[in-house]
């Protein structure tokens, strides 16, 4: 007879066979298309990284293509994904493959660890999807469902608390077909075990939980609070250029409104934003304001002019191509007050 495990397991699968998400991760065990897709999944959603996957693939095929690439190009063919750092690091990781490990990705979780950007996560998804070892994996989903299938009342994300995480996933792994068995727990998580309302009358595997308040699962730490943040950037437009500045900071090596010393600005002018949004980043909600700035001279030495037909091709953050578009589209008041003296 079956031990509770294997029935858990063989319930999970013959769900997962029919009730799967359908991904283009997961039709290949190319330890390097692994590589990108678990690189993008990082704080991106799965509906987002479905436009972004095939067109990189295509541009960069492999470790070489993208080894050889850029920093400009990999920037540019990543702009809308957000992190950058992932861009950089899976360039990095590129590199190193095919200099350290002459072009063959390493199978030894280990080995894979020392790569830029690959956690214990990833590295065990790249392990368990590639090279189908029998490794367990812990992220938002698996966790939460772990967390329920279990009735585990502790805080997942202390010490002690992803500890239990990881040795409950790794008692529930088989030593064979380890891929499927891992990608059902995670589309268990994003389509069944939901955050809020888990839909467990719908549960295949709802006999083998322990919660009896599946809701109030999993106990995490007290997020900290959103912090708000007002960022003032110009827009200088002249003769159908426009001004950017190369960043340093937050979107390094993209191309940016430059800017905006607010204080300064307003002793010379009394102009209201010529645009504002807001868009959020890690644990903060920005407000940027853009002005039509008198006087365009490069004030910088990371700013140069672009003609409007090279913005295409260059790396621009989303929240500023979005501002660059509107701007660029409105009627020529905007551009007056933009234009240099």
């Amino acid at each position: 007879m079956d031990s509770p495990k294997q029935q858990f397991r063989r319930t999970l699968q013959h769900w997962y066979r029919h009730h799967g998400r359908d991904l283009p991760w997961r039709r290949t065990r190319d330890p390097y298309a692994v590589l990108v897709s678990e690189f993008m999944l990082q704080q991106t959603t799965v509906a987002t990284v479905r436009s972004y996957y095939n067109e990189w693939l295509r541009r960069f095929p492999n470790f070489a293509a993208l080894a050889r690439a850029s920093e400009n190009d990999v920037l540019h063919a990543w702009q809308g994904l957000g992190y950058y750092t992932r861009a950089r690091n899976l360039a990095a990781t590129a590199r190193l493959v095919q200099d350290r490990h002459r072009g063959k990705f390493p199978r030894d979780v280990a080995a894979i660890r020392q790569l830029p950007g690959i956690g214990e996560y990833t590295a065990h998804a790249i392990a368990s999807f590639a090279f189908n070892q029998s490794v367990p994996i812990i992220e938002a989903n698996t966790a939460r469902v772990l967390a329920r299938l279990f009735d585990l009342r502790i805080r997942i994300d202390s010490a002690i608390g992803r500890q239990l995480l990881w040795r409950r996933a790794a008692e529930l792994v088989p030593a064979r077909r380890a891929a499927d068995f891992n990608s059902a727990l995670l589309d268990l998580g994003a389509l069944v075990c939901l955050p809020r309302k888990p839909q467990c009358p719908a549960c295949p595997v709802k006999r083998f939980c322990r919660a009896t308040k599946p809701e109030s699962l999993p106990i995490r730490s007290a997020r900290p609070g959103i912090k708000r943040i007002v960022e003032n950037y110009r827009f200088s437009f002249n003769n159908d250029r426009l001004l950017l500045e190369q960043a340093v900071h937050r979107w390094r090596g993209m191309w940016i409104l430059p800017p905006l010393e607010l204080d300064r600005f307003k002793r010379s002018s009394s102009a209201a934003p010529a645009y504002r949004s807001m868009f959020p980043f890690t644990h903060h909600r920005v407000t940027m304001c853009v002005f039509g700035a008198r006087g365009g001279k490069i004030a910088a030495r990371k700013q140069r002019w672009f003609a409007i037909h090279e913005l295409k091709s260059i790396p621009i953050p989303s929240p500023h191509r979005r501002a660059i578009a509107s701007l660029l589209g409105r009627n020529v008041a905007v551009e007056r007050r933009a234009r240099p003296t």
